[in-house]
């Protein structure tokens, strides 16, 4: 009862975890998509608000070219034909070109560096050429802070080409339409050319050489437009690509919501799995949760422990053990079996390796499902394991239940092929299944294990008490050894001897031990049973394979 309790509270504990786990997984999950629905209306009001800017920019670069290129055109037709220098011919040209180009205010004619007339008239003030800031790939010298003498203190920029000058107003440069919360600006090389406020600051830090076409500061989002000659920048507030966001937000969270959702659903959907006995397998396979314990078998004629079954454990993360028969049909029916098996060779070998290479006389006994007898899968797992650790194929023997027969041509196959790569084989549980009898003699085995049923009718008047006698007699017949399990009673042990039976594994000998005690135990009964001639004592029969 205390023991049935102590299971009960540690699986109870286990769910505790399980439940605890998959809210806190519930919780985080159905965060994920709302954080994701935040981080992706973020970046997609940034790429809307930087597009819409970027269209921006171009537009006034786009603006700013050809008002250079306007003035090109003023300029270059000023050269032909020649007239004499502010004369009236002159100066009305100058006025008709002024007129005609959109983006010029007025033309003007210098000489030695001195302004002599412009398309207003002649010009009286000796006003000099202002200082050039640079020169565009078209050879236009251009000046950017240039103040007209009827301009009313409005700042102005001037290009220069040859004898002639243009004044055009700066902000012809970025006169577009926009929504009102742009803020635009145009840069040369040497500076800014003109802005609209907030643009002349954020012009400042994105002229550095590192600033991108896009980006985002402290406190506006801005886009970028370029060529050789300017750079055109269009900017916005912070709080703009805020309301952006909002934006985003309501058309994304009905898709957030419902992720949210789905992700809840499946972590209660693998929760209830991982609850689920077969889930909780599944996992124990992948953590490789398994443990082996050994239960000695013994020689009935010296009493020397002559090797040891086997026997898999599932050990949970809370430390307790989960005994075979109530995980083993789940692992058959679901196919775990095969991994369980695997783990089980892997670990026989690995800590009975130097017990077994020491005492060649020592063998280990593992169990193979059904499947791994009709697939002969298990034989090559093992090959692999057993190559290069000096462990003779021989010191590890086979057990196969009945079950493993249902399809006998595929099982005398894979018994055979056992068989000559150098494993005893043995029928395990023998007598409990429903046709023993008809294949028994057909079958490459070795041993005969004697199932506990029958053991414990030794001693006691029941309709099973005959057939253990019947079936150590048959085992002799067909010269196979025989091997008696669960033999707990002195009087079963002696039965035993006088029917000469080889072997035998139970309670009266020991539990099935862990892997330190096991090496313990069978160090001790060997050198108990040594014989004055340093025999094992074990009457020649060291191996389950016929005398």
């Amino acid at each position: 009862m205390p023991a049935e309790f102590e299971k009960g509270s540690a699986m109870n504990r286990r769910r505790s975890r399980v439940i605890a786990t998959a809210v806190l997984l519930g919780l985080f999950g159905a965060a994920i998509p709302l954080v994701a629905v935040s981080w992706v209306s973020w970046h997609l009001a940034l790429r809307h608000e930087q597009a819409k800017l970027q269209d921006v920019a171009t537009l006034i670069l786009r603006r700013t070219e050809r008002t250079f290129g306007d003035a090109k055109l003023a300029l270059d037709s000023l050269t032909y034909p020649p007239m004499p220098p502010c004369s009236q011919k002159h100066i009305a040209r100058m006025r008709v070109i002024a007129f005609n180009t959109p983006s010029v205010s007025e033309v003007g004619y210098f000489e030695n560096g001195i302004l002599r007339c412009t398309s207003w008239g002649e010009d009286t003030h000796a006003i000099h050429k202002a200082p050039v800031d640079y020169v565009t790939r078209e050879k236009l010298e251009v000046a950017t802070h240039v103040r007209p003498q009827f301009g009313m203190g409005r700042q102005a920029l001037a290009l220069y080409y040859g004898l002639y000058s243009v004044l055009i107003d700066p902000e012809r440069l970025i006169d577009i339409l926009n929504d009102g919360s742009v803020s635009m600006s145009v840069s040369s090389p040497k500076g800014v050319i003109v802005d609209t406020g907030d643009a002349e600051a954020a012009a400042a830090r994105m002229l550095e050489p590192d600033a991108g076409a896009k980006g985002l500061t402290e406190t506006v989002v801005y886009a970028t437009a370029s060529d050789a000659d300017f750079r055109a920048i269009a900017s916005e507030p912070r709080s703009v690509l805020a309301k952006t966001v909002r934006d985003q937000q309501l058309l994304l969270l009905p898709f957030g919501i419902l992720a949210a959702l789905l992700i809840i659903a499946g972590v209660v959907w693998i929760s209830r799995r991982r609850l689920s006995p077969l889930g909780e397998l599944r996992a124990a396979v992948q953590a490789r949760a398994f443990v082996v314990h050994y239960q000695p078998i013994v020689s009935l004629e010296s009493g020397v422990c002559i090797g040891a079954e086997a026997l898999v454990r599932w050990r949970r993360p809370d430390g307790s053990m989960v005994r075979p028969d109530l995980f083993i049909p789940l692992a058959e029916e679901s196919g775990l079996i095969q991994p369980i098996t695997d783990q089980v060779a892997a670990r026989v070998i690995d800590e009975m390796g130097s017990l077994l290479r020491m005492d060649r006389q020592l063998h280990i006994s593992i169990n193979l499902s059904a499947g791994d007898i009709e697939t002969g899968r298990a034989l090559d797992v093992i090959d692999r394991l057993l190559a290069r650790t000096e462990i003779l194929p021989a010191q590890i023997s086979l057990e196969a239940t009945e079950r493993g027969f249902m399809h006998i041509g595929a099982a005398q196959e894979t018994l055979t092929k056992a068989r000559a790569r150098g494993h005893a084989v043995a029928i395990d549980d023998f007598g409990t299944g429903y046709s023993s009898l008809q294949y028994l003699e057909g079958l490459s085995v070795d041993t005969l294990k004697i199932d506990k049923s029958f053991i414990d009718t030794i001693g006691r008047n029941t309709v099973k008490s005959p057939v253990t006698g019947h079936i150590i007699d048959l085992a002799r017949t067909l010269g196979l050894s025989t091997v008696a399990e669960g033999v707990e009673t002195e009087e079963q042990v002696e039965y035993l001897r006088r029917h000469g039976v080889d072997f035998a594994q139970g309670w009266y000998f020991s539990k099935a031990l862990p892997p330190e005690e096991f090496l313990r135990y069978c160090r001790q009964s060997r050198s108990a049973g040594k014989g004055a001639d340093g025999s094992d004592g074990a009457g020649g029969k060291g191996r389950f394979v016929a005398a």
